[in-house]
Protein backbone atom coordinates (compact mmCIF):
# COMPACT_ATOMS: atom_id res chain seq x y z
CA UNK A 1 0.00 0.00 0.00
CA UNK A 2 2.99 2.18 1.06
CA UNK A 3 5.00 1.53 -2.10
CA UNK A 4 0.94 2.23 -4.02
CA UNK A 5 0.74 5.95 -2.53
CA UNK A 6 4.35 6.83 -2.95
CA UNK A 7 4.67 5.46 -6.74
CA UNK A 8 1.41 7.79 -7.27
CA UNK A 9 2.62 10.81 -5.34
CA UNK A 10 5.44 10.33 -8.12
CA UNK A 11 3.54 9.99 -10.84
CA UNK A 12 1.70 13.46 -9.67
CA UNK A 13 5.47 15.25 -9.09
CA UNK A 14 6.32 14.04 -12.13
CA UNK A 15 2.98 15.48 -14.20
CA UNK A 16 3.41 19.09 -12.45
CA UNK A 17 7.06 19.29 -13.34
CA UNK A 18 5.86 18.23 -16.89
CA UNK A 19 3.50 20.86 -17.08
CA UNK A 20 5.15 23.11 -15.29
CA UNK A 21 8.05 23.14 -18.09
CA UNK A 22 5.50 22.71 -20.98
CA UNK A 23 4.13 26.14 -20.34
CA UNK A 24 6.87 27.94 -18.94
CA UNK A 25 6.45 30.84 -21.73
CA UNK A 26 3.45 32.70 -20.31
CA UNK A 27 1.64 34.55 -23.40
CA UNK A 28 1.69 37.73 -23.81
CA UNK A 29 -1.58 39.67 -22.76
CA UNK A 30 -2.28 43.07 -24.83
CA UNK A 31 -2.87 46.27 -22.73
CA UNK A 32 -6.35 47.86 -22.93
CA UNK A 33 -7.18 51.61 -23.26
CA UNK A 34 -6.48 52.27 -19.71
CA UNK A 35 -3.08 51.54 -19.52
CA UNK A 36 -2.11 51.82 -23.98
CA UNK A 37 -2.74 55.64 -25.19
CA UNK A 38 -2.08 54.78 -28.31
CA UNK A 39 -5.15 52.78 -29.24
CA UNK A 40 -7.98 54.35 -31.07
CA UNK A 41 -10.75 55.08 -28.69
CA UNK A 42 -14.42 55.93 -28.29
CA UNK A 43 -16.37 56.93 -25.47
CA UNK A 44 -19.52 54.67 -24.42
CA UNK A 45 -21.66 55.50 -21.35
CA UNK A 46 -18.93 56.40 -18.73
CA UNK A 47 -16.35 54.15 -19.91
CA UNK A 48 -13.77 54.41 -22.20
CA UNK A 49 -14.19 52.16 -25.15
CA UNK A 50 -11.11 50.43 -28.12
CA UNK A 51 -12.86 51.16 -31.12
CA UNK A 52 -12.65 52.88 -34.38
CA UNK A 53 -14.58 54.58 -37.38
CA UNK A 54 -13.73 54.38 -41.33
CA UNK A 55 -15.62 56.03 -44.24
CA UNK A 56 -16.94 59.59 -45.38
CA UNK A 57 -18.29 62.30 -42.97
CA UNK A 58 -22.24 62.66 -43.85
CA UNK A 59 -22.63 59.18 -45.09
CA UNK A 60 -25.24 56.72 -43.45
CA UNK A 61 -23.58 55.21 -39.84
CA UNK A 62 -23.35 51.34 -39.54
CA UNK A 63 -22.16 50.11 -36.16
CA UNK A 64 -20.66 46.98 -35.61
CA UNK A 65 -21.22 44.72 -32.51
CA UNK A 66 -19.18 41.71 -32.05
CA UNK A 67 -19.80 38.57 -30.32
CA UNK A 68 -18.95 36.89 -27.25
CA UNK A 69 -19.65 38.00 -24.69
CA UNK A 70 -15.96 38.95 -24.50
CA UNK A 71 -14.73 39.17 -27.80
CA UNK A 72 -13.48 41.92 -30.07
CA UNK A 73 -13.96 43.44 -33.19
CA UNK A 74 -11.01 42.12 -35.14
CA UNK A 75 -12.08 39.30 -36.80
CA UNK A 76 -15.28 41.82 -38.27
CA UNK A 77 -12.87 43.94 -39.86
CA UNK A 78 -13.70 43.34 -43.59
CA UNK A 79 -16.99 45.04 -42.71
CA UNK A 80 -14.62 48.49 -43.19
CA UNK A 81 -15.79 47.30 -47.12
CA UNK A 82 -18.84 49.29 -46.67
CA UNK A 83 -17.75 52.42 -46.71
CA UNK A 84 -18.56 52.73 -50.09
CA UNK A 85 -21.78 53.92 -48.83
CA UNK A 86 -21.76 53.90 -45.09
CA UNK A 87 -19.40 55.43 -41.90
CA UNK A 88 -18.77 52.37 -40.19
CA UNK A 89 -18.06 52.34 -36.59
CA UNK A 90 -16.43 49.61 -34.95
CA UNK A 91 -16.02 48.79 -31.33
CA UNK A 92 -14.93 46.46 -28.61
CA UNK A 93 -17.83 46.20 -26.04
CA UNK A 94 -17.40 47.12 -22.47
CA UNK A 95 -15.25 44.91 -20.54
CA UNK A 96 -14.12 42.84 -23.41
CA UNK A 97 -11.47 43.56 -26.23
CA UNK A 98 -9.17 45.85 -25.44
CA UNK A 99 -11.51 48.33 -23.99
CA UNK A 100 -12.01 49.52 -20.07
CA UNK A 101 -12.99 46.62 -17.49
CA UNK A 102 -15.40 47.26 -15.33
CA UNK A 103 -17.00 46.21 -12.25
CA UNK A 104 -19.89 42.94 -13.09
CA UNK A 105 -22.67 45.18 -11.66
CA UNK A 106 -21.73 47.52 -14.96
CA UNK A 107 -21.90 44.60 -17.12
CA UNK A 108 -25.59 44.61 -17.44
CA UNK A 109 -27.66 44.71 -20.89
CA UNK A 110 -28.88 48.29 -19.98
CA UNK A 111 -24.90 49.09 -19.56
CA UNK A 112 -24.52 47.80 -23.52
CA UNK A 113 -27.73 49.47 -24.92
CA UNK A 114 -26.41 52.81 -22.90
CA UNK A 115 -23.09 52.31 -24.62
CA UNK A 116 -24.62 52.14 -28.16
CA UNK A 117 -26.72 55.49 -27.17
CA UNK A 118 -23.42 57.03 -26.34
CA UNK A 119 -21.45 56.32 -29.71
CA UNK A 120 -24.23 57.01 -32.18
CA UNK A 121 -25.54 60.39 -30.79
CA UNK A 122 -21.48 61.52 -30.95
CA UNK A 123 -21.23 60.42 -34.33
CA UNK A 124 -24.15 61.27 -36.02
CA UNK A 125 -27.02 60.13 -34.74
CA UNK A 126 -29.55 57.32 -36.21
CA UNK A 127 -31.35 55.50 -38.38
CA UNK A 128 -28.41 53.85 -38.09
CA UNK A 129 -28.02 50.12 -39.44
CA UNK A 130 -26.73 47.76 -37.33
CA UNK A 131 -24.66 44.74 -37.93
CA UNK A 132 -24.17 42.18 -34.91
CA UNK A 133 -22.35 38.69 -35.30
CA UNK A 134 -23.36 35.83 -32.53
CA UNK A 135 -23.74 37.61 -29.08
CA UNK A 136 -23.39 40.95 -31.12
CA UNK A 137 -26.65 39.94 -33.52
CA UNK A 138 -28.53 39.19 -29.86
CA UNK A 139 -27.47 42.59 -28.52
CA UNK A 140 -28.55 44.26 -31.48
CA UNK A 141 -31.98 42.81 -31.45
CA UNK A 142 -32.30 44.31 -27.85
CA UNK A 143 -31.36 46.92 -29.40
CA UNK A 144 -34.21 47.09 -31.95
CA UNK A 145 -36.61 46.83 -29.04
CA UNK A 146 -34.76 49.34 -27.13
CA UNK A 147 -34.39 52.10 -30.40
CA UNK A 148 -36.47 50.87 -32.92
CA UNK A 149 -37.06 54.59 -34.57
CA UNK A 150 -33.39 54.70 -34.43
CA UNK A 151 -32.40 51.48 -36.74
CA UNK A 152 -33.01 51.48 -40.18
CA UNK A 153 -31.71 48.06 -41.19
CA UNK A 154 -30.60 45.23 -38.79
CA UNK A 155 -27.91 42.40 -40.21
CA UNK A 156 -27.62 39.83 -37.80
CA UNK A 157 -25.08 36.88 -38.39
CA UNK A 158 -25.75 33.80 -36.77
CA UNK A 159 -27.27 34.83 -33.20
CA UNK A 160 -27.22 31.75 -30.97
CA UNK A 161 -30.30 32.73 -29.37
CA UNK A 162 -33.52 34.88 -29.22
CA UNK A 163 -35.93 33.26 -27.32
CA UNK A 164 -36.17 30.55 -24.16
CA UNK A 165 -36.04 27.59 -26.41
CA UNK A 166 -33.08 29.02 -28.62
CA UNK A 167 -31.06 29.54 -25.12
CA UNK A 168 -32.21 25.73 -24.11
CA UNK A 169 -30.56 24.12 -27.14
CA UNK A 170 -27.86 25.91 -26.81
CA UNK A 171 -27.20 26.25 -23.65
CA UNK A 172 -27.41 21.70 -23.63
CA UNK A 173 -24.73 22.21 -26.97
CA UNK A 174 -22.56 24.26 -25.20
CA UNK A 175 -22.35 22.55 -21.73
CA UNK A 176 -21.36 18.81 -23.76
CA UNK A 177 -18.56 20.60 -25.67
CA UNK A 178 -17.15 22.39 -23.05
CA UNK A 179 -16.85 19.26 -20.97
CA UNK A 180 -14.85 17.42 -23.36
CA UNK A 181 -11.43 16.44 -22.77
CA UNK A 182 -9.86 18.78 -25.23
CA UNK A 183 -11.31 22.18 -23.53
CA UNK A 184 -10.41 20.76 -20.14
CA UNK A 185 -6.74 19.80 -21.28
CA UNK A 186 -6.74 23.80 -22.66
CA UNK A 187 -8.13 25.09 -20.00
CA UNK A 188 -5.67 23.40 -17.75
CA UNK A 189 -2.79 24.50 -20.12
CA UNK A 190 -3.79 28.01 -19.89
CA UNK A 191 -3.85 27.98 -16.10
CA UNK A 192 -0.06 26.75 -15.96
CA UNK A 193 0.81 29.61 -18.25
CA UNK A 194 -1.34 31.89 -16.59
CA UNK A 195 1.25 31.94 -13.46
CA UNK A 196 3.58 34.15 -15.56
CA UNK A 197 1.14 36.65 -17.22
CA UNK A 198 2.06 40.03 -16.82
CA UNK A 199 -0.60 43.05 -17.02
CA UNK A 200 -3.68 44.52 -15.57
CA UNK A 201 -6.03 42.39 -13.01
CA UNK A 202 -7.80 40.55 -15.60
CA UNK A 203 -4.78 39.93 -17.24
CA UNK A 204 -4.52 35.95 -16.26
CA UNK A 205 -8.22 35.04 -16.36
CA UNK A 206 -8.85 36.49 -19.54
CA UNK A 207 -5.60 34.72 -21.08
CA UNK A 208 -7.26 31.92 -19.43
CA UNK A 209 -10.79 32.11 -20.43
CA UNK A 210 -10.14 33.62 -23.71
CA UNK A 211 -7.93 30.22 -25.00
CA UNK A 212 -10.90 27.91 -23.56
CA UNK A 213 -13.18 29.71 -25.79
CA UNK A 214 -10.66 29.38 -28.63
CA UNK A 215 -10.38 25.43 -27.64
CA UNK A 216 -13.87 25.48 -27.66
CA UNK A 217 -14.82 27.15 -31.10
CA UNK A 218 -12.16 24.95 -32.62
CA UNK A 219 -13.53 21.67 -31.24
CA UNK A 220 -13.71 18.95 -34.23
CA UNK A 221 -17.59 18.35 -33.21
CA UNK A 222 -18.19 21.90 -33.16
CA UNK A 223 -19.17 23.32 -36.61
CA UNK A 224 -18.04 26.77 -36.35
CA UNK A 225 -15.80 26.05 -38.71
CA UNK A 226 -16.01 24.08 -41.72
CA UNK A 227 -14.88 20.36 -42.09
CA UNK A 228 -11.06 20.19 -42.27
CA UNK A 229 -10.85 23.84 -41.59
CA UNK A 230 -9.62 25.31 -37.99
CA UNK A 231 -11.81 28.25 -36.67
CA UNK A 232 -8.99 30.73 -36.70
CA UNK A 233 -11.14 34.41 -36.60
CA UNK A 234 -8.40 36.53 -34.91
CA UNK A 235 -9.03 38.34 -31.82
CA UNK A 236 -6.60 41.04 -29.86
CA UNK A 237 -7.91 39.69 -26.17
CA UNK A 238 -11.16 38.07 -24.21
CA UNK A 239 -12.84 39.65 -21.58
CA UNK A 240 -13.61 37.09 -18.46
CA UNK A 241 -15.84 39.33 -16.89
CA UNK A 242 -17.91 40.12 -19.99
CA UNK A 243 -18.39 36.25 -20.53
CA UNK A 244 -19.23 35.39 -16.65
CA UNK A 245 -21.90 38.36 -16.23
CA UNK A 246 -23.82 37.15 -19.10
CA UNK A 247 -23.72 33.38 -18.37
CA UNK A 248 -24.39 34.18 -15.04
CA UNK A 249 -27.77 35.17 -15.78
CA UNK A 250 -28.97 34.99 -19.70
CA UNK A 251 -32.24 35.37 -18.73
CA UNK A 252 -31.81 39.21 -18.62
CA UNK A 253 -30.60 38.95 -21.84
CA UNK A 254 -33.72 37.01 -23.15
CA UNK A 255 -35.79 39.77 -21.34
CA UNK A 256 -34.15 42.45 -23.63
CA UNK A 257 -34.37 41.40 -26.59
CA UNK A 258 -38.05 40.23 -26.74
CA UNK A 259 -39.18 43.79 -27.37
CA UNK A 260 -36.67 43.75 -30.28
CA UNK A 261 -38.70 40.60 -32.02
CA UNK A 262 -41.45 43.33 -32.35
CA UNK A 263 -39.00 45.52 -34.35
CA UNK A 264 -41.31 45.97 -38.07
CA UNK A 265 -38.06 47.25 -40.23
CA UNK A 266 -35.97 45.18 -42.40
CA UNK A 267 -33.72 42.36 -41.00
CA UNK A 268 -31.18 40.23 -42.85
CA UNK A 269 -30.23 37.53 -41.05
CA UNK A 270 -26.87 35.63 -42.05
CA UNK A 271 -25.99 32.09 -41.81
CA UNK A 272 -22.76 30.10 -42.64
CA UNK A 273 -23.79 27.04 -44.93
CA UNK A 274 -20.82 24.74 -42.81
CA UNK A 275 -22.62 25.44 -39.83
CA UNK A 276 -25.65 23.13 -38.42
CA UNK A 277 -25.51 24.55 -35.08
CA UNK A 278 -26.31 28.13 -35.49
CA UNK A 279 -26.08 28.04 -38.93
CA UNK A 280 -29.29 27.56 -41.36
CA UNK A 281 -31.82 25.68 -39.42
CA UNK A 282 -31.48 27.79 -36.20
CA UNK A 283 -31.85 31.37 -38.43
CA UNK A 284 -34.38 29.76 -40.76
CA UNK A 285 -36.25 29.86 -37.46
CA UNK A 286 -34.73 33.25 -36.34
CA UNK A 287 -36.49 34.68 -39.62
CA UNK A 288 -39.91 34.17 -38.79
CA UNK A 289 -39.89 35.79 -35.56
CA UNK A 290 -39.34 39.27 -37.33
CA UNK A 291 -42.08 40.69 -38.86
CA UNK A 292 -39.66 42.11 -42.46
CA UNK A 293 -36.55 39.12 -42.30
CA UNK A 294 -35.19 36.80 -45.07
CA UNK A 295 -31.71 34.66 -44.62
CA UNK A 296 -29.04 34.23 -46.96
CA UNK A 297 -26.63 31.41 -46.59
CA UNK A 298 -23.28 31.81 -47.03
CA UNK A 299 -21.66 29.16 -48.51
CA UNK A 300 -18.12 27.51 -47.59
CA UNK A 301 -18.18 29.80 -44.11
CA UNK A 302 -18.72 28.52 -41.03
CA UNK A 303 -19.46 30.77 -37.72
CA UNK A 304 -17.99 34.06 -38.05
CA UNK A 305 -18.44 34.37 -41.81
CA UNK A 306 -16.93 38.24 -42.10
CA UNK A 307 -13.66 36.38 -41.55
CA UNK A 308 -14.56 33.18 -43.58
CA UNK A 309 -16.16 34.71 -46.59
CA UNK A 310 -15.66 38.00 -46.87
CA UNK A 311 -16.36 39.25 -50.40
CA UNK A 312 -19.69 37.30 -49.81
CA UNK A 313 -20.62 38.01 -46.64
CA UNK A 314 -19.84 42.18 -48.29
CA UNK A 315 -22.02 41.52 -50.92
CA UNK A 316 -25.00 39.96 -48.95
CA UNK A 317 -24.87 42.64 -46.66
CA UNK A 318 -24.44 46.00 -49.40
CA UNK A 319 -27.25 44.77 -51.26
CA UNK A 320 -29.47 44.75 -48.05
CA UNK A 321 -28.37 48.33 -47.01
CA UNK A 322 -29.40 49.28 -50.26
CA UNK A 323 -33.12 48.34 -49.92
CA UNK A 324 -35.41 51.23 -48.28
CA UNK A 325 -37.03 51.08 -45.03
CA UNK A 326 -40.52 49.34 -46.56
CA UNK A 327 -39.21 48.24 -50.07
CA UNK A 328 -39.59 44.37 -50.56
CA UNK A 329 -36.17 42.44 -49.69
CA UNK A 330 -34.08 41.50 -52.71
CA UNK A 331 -33.89 38.12 -53.82
CA UNK A 332 -30.90 35.66 -53.89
Amino acid sequence: MLSTIVGFLVLCALAFAGLTWITRVPPRVPATVTDDPALPRLAGHGVVLHGRIAGPEGAPLAVVLHGGPGGDHRSLSALEGLTRTHRVLFYDQRGAGLSERVTPERLGMADHLADLDAVIVAHGGGPVALIGHSWGAMLATAYLGHRPEGVSHAVLIEPGFLDAEGLATFEARRTALSRTPRVFWAGLLAGFRARGVTGDADAAADSIVGTVVQAFANHPANPYHCPGQAYDAPAWRFGSRASDAFWKAPAAALDAMAPGLAFGGPVLILAGGCNDWTGAPLQARHVRMFAEARMEVIEGAGHDTTWDRPEATLAAIRSFLATRPGSPLPEH
